[in-house]
């Protein structure tokens, strides 16, 4: 379930640049669970198509009073498309909108839209820096919220003028967290950033082999996902992996082997309030790794290996205040082996899981876990999905 599921949202779209944008907004509220109708002015069309949206948005798109249906006139019925909507939000809004939208002026099916709607209006304007500094357009984003319209703050960069500066439209993902925000206002994670790494790593034996693992990435994507789910800004560092991130406060950043892992992770764990390290690092690496493919005809008897760096070790020498969770997967002596690593690594807890169970481990989508608190209670959960294991674990973690 979405932070936005059973939202309406009705998105306007006026004729600017920045209108190219609309499709990535259209997909990223749809993937939060709303539903999105968009109304068009007559000259946005020029920048997107309506073709476009309506594929998107699974809705037709309005640009008109009216429209023709086997020749016959059908009426678009403004009043009835603002009474739908839970939300409306007006992306881009360009000087001409917003005056029209101050003065009251109706002149197309967007304004009448707005000028009869009684749910919350987000607006996001977008122009030049010269017409967004004027003081006209300055006194009607003062007028907007002085109706009750919350603007969205712009951008600053190159715009479509070859200029630098304020006037760009927010970015899509910074306006669907704004909406996220509005119709979630207390979840347990707003405004606080969360460390998970995932996958597994790959540490190179020459330039084309190497030695890693079955790790998938499964889990520590779900739990990326919940995270984000609950408010958090989330850091997902990933070794190599087929899955993809779906949510917009999600930031992926890519690695292969344990050492860049490590570097990554240093790089943001002073900042984050939890950590949860899902991801299956090699114990071991080659001592040295060949700079050409090792030819068969050459041989190899043995690969001289070393320990790679201890991530977790790192985090539970270097914390902070966070709370940091740890992984273990074990095939022998699985309860004590995983309270000797809560101990050993200074961590918060613990998830053990179990490659006994044929449905869970590395590959699957299922999995079947156990926690294990700072004080050594121990919780035992149902085999279950990858995403309800992330759940599960989340609700261990912030509960009183």
């Amino acid at each position: 379930m979405g932070l936005l599921s059973g939202k309406k949202i009705l998105l306007g779209i006026s004729g600017g640049i920045a209108a190219y944008k609309t499709p990535f907004l259209v997909r990223q509220i749809v993937q939060h669970g709303a539903e999105v109708k968009v109304v068009m002015t007559p000259s946005a069309k020029d920048f997107v198509t309506p073709l476009t949206l309506a594929t998107l948005s699974k809705n037709p798109v309005l640009s008109t009073f009216t429209a023709t249906d086997l020749d016959n006139p059908v009426w678009n019925d403004h009043v009835e498309l603002a009474l739908w909507a839970d939300l409306m939000l007006i992306a881009p809004a360009t000087s001409n909108t917003l005056s029209s939208m101050v003065q009251g002026r109706c002149n197309n099916l967007l304004l009448a839209v707005y000028l009869s709607s009684k749910c919350p209006v987000f607006v996001a304007p977008a122009m030049d820096l010269d017409m967004y500094s004027h003081p006209s357009n300055k006194r009607n984003l003062e007028a907007l919220v002085s109706y009750g319209t919350n603007v969205l703050p712009v951008g600053e960069g190159f715009l479509a003028s070859g200029l630098e500066g304020k006037g760009r439209m927010m970015e899509p993902e910074e306006i669907v967290s704004k909406i996220v925000d509005f119709f979630n206002p207390s979840l347990p994670l707003k405004g606080k950033k969360v460390l998970i790494t995932a996958g597994p790593t790959y540490e190179a034996i020459d330039p084309v082999r190497f030695i890693g693992n079955h790790a998938s990435g499964k889990m520590g994507f779900a739990l990326a996902e919940v995270a984000a789910q609950h408010g958090a800004e989330v850091i997902l560092i990933s070794g190599p992996t087929h899955e993809k991130i779906n949510h917009p406060s999600i930031l992926l950043e890519k690695v292969i082997s344990a050492e860049e892992m490590f570097t990554s992770v240093k790089k943001h764990y002073p900042q984050v309030a939890i950590a949860i390290a899902a991801a299956a690092v090699a114990d071991f690496k080659p001592k040295n790794s060949a700079k050409q493919k090792i030819k068969k005809q050459q041989g190899l008897e043995s690969i001289p290996m070393i320990p790679t760096v201890d991530i977790l070790a790192y985090m539970g020498e270097h914390k902070s205040g966070q709370f940091l969770l740890g992984f273990a997967l074990e095939t022998e002596n699985e309860l004590e082996n995983a309270k000797n690593k809560l101990t050993q690594k200074n961590l918060d807890g613990i998830v053990l899981n179990s490659l006994r169970d044929p449905e869970s481990g590395f590959t699957v989508s299922t999995n079947k876990i156990t926690y294990i608190d700072a004080n050594s209670t121990v919780k035992e959960f149902p085999l279950q999905s990858k995403l309800d294991c992330a759940k599960t674990i989340f609700g261990q973690i912030l509960k009183p």
